[in-house]
């Protein structure tokens, strides 16, 4: 057994709906089930699902409050008035204002945008900022991305008599701001169909609402932030995501196309991945350390050079996050490890003077994900006696519910289910961490603790084809709502395994079943070849994919886990040096021994915390809990063995089997033997062990010690009487068959021993073991 790192979630399906969406589209048994699991069971709706860019934008003013935002835009450019578009330093934020900047320049607003700047501003609208630009002359401020818990700021912004538009998709508060309008796809009154759009979205619908019609030209924007803010990826953000994709491999922006040229891209080859894991953290790069107005000018900008320069300062900047991100990383686990223990701690909340306030967010989702825990990760500021971090949460415990229990104390705080930003003083640290810890205490249980993979199917490796492969297109682009598929292969063999990279480790594996192969590459799993037998039944669990090598196509499965799911054997008989697989052993794993002398003659002296000496009064101190049972010799009975499985039931057995002597390739007396050398005595009377042994042996072609083991067999058994190494045939013995000596059995016990556990195939030996495993089983 080799334990997965995470539990899999099969998702269920009905075999009757599969049916019927199969038959519907003419797709596989695959392709039918991803649909499902998506809680698509209608062949309509798979047909809208599969068909998305064949439907329509919703009608924006299905949003409240669309018709009042408008009229007063349109107020604002034909009175020529200044129109500032306050936005986000995120992907989103920075998508968004792009937009709204786009379509009211296209309208011939004047029109500006506001960033704020993370460190000396923080999150969302600030007065310091309304005033700004109160004095600058604008009456009108459309927000983006930003500002539905902005209570205080509209307030002010009101007073001062600024017409404040709020556009936003975060989760609205009990109270809303007292704006001029607000475009929320949440907001009570409004009649949209769809809840879930991104900030940029909510920009798009205004945009469309203005302009009367979809701009093409937003779409590549639309798309970064709807992807990058990682909302769910259905409905009408699949339409943003799926031709937004298409203009960004198409799109003649000089900005998009220096930071595809920065991020080393080919354009044609653009998808939700380029947004995810290139795109999008370069923008957030340029918030998180700075000021996100480059990334914004980088849009806007049609000078090719102009873009060049600031992509290249974009990727600069990036590369410097990704150094801080790496420090305050190691930083937060030291002080985990320290002063944090998991045991008493369901929620971790780590907070340090001068952390980088902009980057609090990746740190807490690292720590996520090493430790599976809800994380909070705090900059704190002396000067100003507040503290300032992200957020990030497991399946489970929803942030923003339990975070809003808190509000006394979070005078700013905003975000989702599992993401939050916030702001709090000092002094309310460690209450916020006394009441996350005692609301999760009540809500999660310790199966909560451990990582969720949800598997959205099964199927063999006959199932996974290159048209198959190529119909998963069909589903994408993926992401939240509609994750990449992950795929569970399960109790195949295993062909090939190696360990590959310069550092060796990742994992090149090549499984098997009716033979029938498929190649997976397994990243960061090169140290699982140590712990996975060769003849092992091995389950993996990754994302399928299409190897191109020399216009070769194969198909294959990038593996995210593995799991044995049945006990293991290593077969270790015969190795000159066992140091390697000793050193694997865990520190509740143990080395057992038969025969004490073993530990010298094994030079196992410096394991001596992890041996365990067999005898039937020890077993009591053998913990259950052991997952690696070493046998280091060859025990007297097989029994021995038997019991310390039943006891252990290990997932790994190590087999080493030193003999303490070898008996199997002895000269072993038969009964014939035995015969004659007891007509010998009948007619001798006696024999001088010590003189004439030897020449008797000789001369029969035996060894001296098969007339030894005989002539003791025959003393156990009465037959004869030793004095001073003269063996006498006794008067009258009692007619006994030669098992009853103890001698004699012990002998044919040590041969079957070593026939068994010695001396069998691999096979051989793993099915002796299957059969003691199999006799634990309760039917």
């Amino acid at each position: 057994m080799f334990s997965s790192k995470t539990r899999w979630m099969q998702k269920e399906v009905n075999e009757q709906v599969t049916e019927q969406l199969m038959n519907g589209l003419s797709v596989p048994k695959l392709i039918a089930n991803l649909l499902i699991t998506r809680g698509i069971n209608t062949v309509e709706d798979a047909q809208t699902f599969l068909n998305i860019e064949s439907q329509p934008f919703h009608s924006p003013f299905l949003l409240d409050g669309m018709e009042e935002t408008v009229a007063r835009i349109k107020l604002a450019i034909n009175n020529n008035e200044k129109i500032l578009v306050f936005g986000d330093y995120d992907a989103d934020g920075v998508s968004s204002t792009t937009v709204m900047i786009g379509a009211l320049r296209m309208l011939g607003a004047t029109a500006d945008f506001y960033i704020p700047n993370r460190f000396s501003e923080g999150y969302g609208p600030n007065s310091g900022a309304f005033q700004w630009a109160y004095d600058e002359g604008y009456r009108l401020i459309i927000t983006v991305d930003t500002g539905i818990s902005a209570l205080n700021e509209a307030n002010f912004a009101k007073q001062l008599g600024i017409d404040l538009i709020i556009t936003d998709h975060h989760e609205p508060g009990p109270t809303l701001p007292a704006a001029f309008s607000i475009i929320h796809p949440k907001k009570l009154g409004g009649e949209y169909p769809f809840h879930e759009l991104a900030g940029v979205g909510v920009a798009l619908k205004v945009a469309q609402a203005l302009l009367e019609e979809v701009p093409q030209d937003f779409l590549a924007f639309a798309a970064i932030g709807t992807i990058a803010d990682l909302v769910p990826l259905h409905d009408e953000n699949r339409l943003i995501a799926r031709k937004g994709i298409k203009a960004l491999q198409q799109t003649k922006n000089p900005g998009i196309l220096a930071l595809l040229k920065a991020c080393n891209v080919n354009q044609s080859e653009v998808s939700e991945e380029t947004i995810g894991f290139s795109i999008g953290p370069r923008i957030n790069a340029v918030g998180r350390l700075g000021d996100a107005d480059p990334a914004v000018d980088l849009f806007l900008t049609k000078d090719p050079d102009e873009a060049a320069s600031i992509a290249d300062e974009m990727n600069a900047i990036n590369k410097e996050r990704q150094m801080i991100v790496n420090e305050i990383t190691q930083e937060a686990i030291d002080m985990i490890e320290a002063e944090f223990p998991l045991t008493d701690h369901s929620v971790l909340i780590i907070a340090k003077e001068d952390w980088n306030a902009g980057v609090v967010g990746i740190v807490a989702s690292r720590l996520v994900e090493k430790y599976y825990r809800p994380t909070i990760v705090l900059s704190i500021d002396r000067e100003k006696n507040i503290a300032k971090g992200s957020a990030r949460s497991i399946e489970g415990f929803d942030l923003f519910e339990n975070l809003s229990t808190c509000r006394d104390i979070l005078p700013h705080f905003g975000g989702h289910t599992m993401a939050a930003g916030m702001t709090l003083s000092l002094e309310h640290v460690d209450e916020l961490r006394k009441r996350l810890n005692l609301l999760a205490n009540e809500k999660l249980t310790d199966e909560d603790f451990i990582p969720v993979t949800h598997v959205d199917i099964e199927c063999r490796i006959e199932d996974v084809t290159i048209d198959t492969i190529k119909q998963l297109n069909l589903l994408s682009p993926y992401g939240v709502g509609n994750p990449k598929p992950k795929v569970a292969i399960h109790d195949n063999a295993i062909s090939q395994m190696k360990k590959i990279g310069s550092d060796q480790s990742h994992l090149k594996i090549l499984l098997e079943d009716a033979g029938t192969t498929l190649d997976g590459i397994a990243f960061g799993f090169g140290h699982v070849t140590d712990h996975i037998s060769p003849l092992a039944k091995i389950s993996v669990l990754g994302e399928l994919s299409i190897n191109e090598w020399n216009n070769h196509l194969k198909p294959q499965i990038m593996v995210n886990d593995i799991w044995v799911r049945e006990w293991q054997l290593f077969d270790l008989r015969g190795n000159k040096s066992n140091s390697k697989q000793v050193a694997l052993l865990k520190d509740n794993d143990k080395i057992v021994t038969f025969h004490p002398e073993s530990i010298q003659s094994l030079q196992l002296q410096s394991y001596t915390d992890k041996i365990f000496v067999y005898d039937e009064q020890s077993l009591e101190d053998l913990e259950s809990t052991i997952e690696s049972i070493f046998f280091a010799d060859l025990p007297s009975t097989t029994q021995s063995i038997r019991t310390i499985i039943e006891k252990v039931k290990p997932k790994r057995v190590y087999c080493l089997f030193h003999p303490k002597e070898t008996h199997f390739f002895a000269t072993i007396p038969t009964r014939e033997h035995f015969k004659w050398f007891y007509a010998f005595l009948t007619k001798n009377k006696e024999l001088n062990l010590s003189i004439h042994g030897e020449k008797l042996a000789k001369s029969r072609g035996w060894s001296k010690e098969t007339i030894d083991f005989m002539s003791k067999v025959f003393f156990e058994l009465e037959f004869v009487t030793i004095k001073n190494g003269i063996i006498t045939l006794s008067n009258q013995p009692t007619k006994r068959d030669l098992t009853e000596s103890k001698t004699y059995s012990q002998k044919q016990d040590q041969i079957e021993i070593e026939n068994e556990l010695l001396y069998s195939s691999y096979s051989q030996l793993k099915n002796w073991f299957d059969h003691v495993y199999t006799g634990l089983v309760t039917v």
